[in-house]
């Protein structure tokens, strides 16, 4: 189990075209690439929720260990902002522009 107080959201594509969410266990302060490389051929990854390429969930588990080999793309979740929001944002910006 991670401790939440030091558990940081992450979002990692696979070369297998899976999405897994879940919780890695990296120090506030601490840099992601870092634990990656520090990574023993595993990463712990706990909360988890496993997607297919077309975003289907597959299942859920409280633990799973990802082989960094086959890890494709990892990011923080923390002040990710999705393309649908910037475009939503965007799209806001202009309308009340318009209106001036």
């Amino acid at each position: 189990m991670v401790n939440h107080d030091e558990a940081t959201p992450v979002i990692i594509y696979t070369t297998s075209g899976f999405r897994i969410d879940g919780l890695i266990a990296l120090l506030p302060g601490s840099r992601l690439t870092d634990f990656v490389r520090g990574a023993q051929g595993f990463i712990a990854v706990a909360e988890v929720a496993v997607q297919d390429r077309a975003g289907k969930p597959l299942f859920r588990a409280q633990f799973l260990d990802v082989a960094v080999a086959a890890v494709e793309l990892i990011l923080p979740t923390a002040g990710l902002v999705s393309a649908g929001a910037r475009k939503a944002k965007a799209k806001a910006k202009a309308k009340a522009k318009a209106k001036r």
